[in-house]
Order: structure tokens, then C-alpha cells, then sequence
């Protein structure tokens, strides 16, 4: 029997005060650009290039989450 486990973590973290400006470093955001827009262009992407793109969005994904949960409590939600 399979039963998906699931775990909250809770972190406390000593943020920068320009933490909302957190984002991917300028090369790694025009990498990311450069396989989207080839993606787009040519509809699909090497293997290699497809998990590079993955990682790098759920990167991306991530900063935004982390951004949206500091601010939410920040602003006491």
C-alpha cells in the first residue's frame, strides 16, 4: 500500500533587508530566456536542455514562493 507522506518544515531565516529583490543571477535568467525562446521557436529541446530549463524554473519557482510567504508574514497573514 502507497500512502504519500507529506512534511511541513518550519525555517526560521535572517533575511537581507533587499531580500525583494531576490532573483536569478543575470546570467542564469538569460540562460533560462535563451531555452524558452528556443523551445518556443523550435518546439522542443534535448533532453540535457529540458531538465536545465526544469531546474532552473522550479528555481525561479521557488524565489517567488519564498518572496510571496516572507511578505504574507510580514504583513501578519
Amino acid at each position: 500500500m502507497d500512502r504519500k507522506v507529506t512534511k511541513t518544515v518550519a525555517l526560521k531565516l535572517q533575511l537581507p533587508a533587499d531580500w525583494k529583490s531576490f532573483r536569478l543571477p543575470k546570467a542564469l535568467d538569460a540562460r533560462l530566456q535563451e531555452l524558452l525562446d528556443r523551445q518556443d521557436r523550435d518546439g522542443k529541446l534535448v533532453p540535457q536542455e529540458r531538465r536545465e530549463a526544469k531546474a532552473l524554473t522550479e528555481l525561479v519557482d521557488m524565489l517567488s514562493l519564498m518572496k510571496a510567504r516572507v511578505a504574507a508574514a510580514n504583513a501578519g497573514l
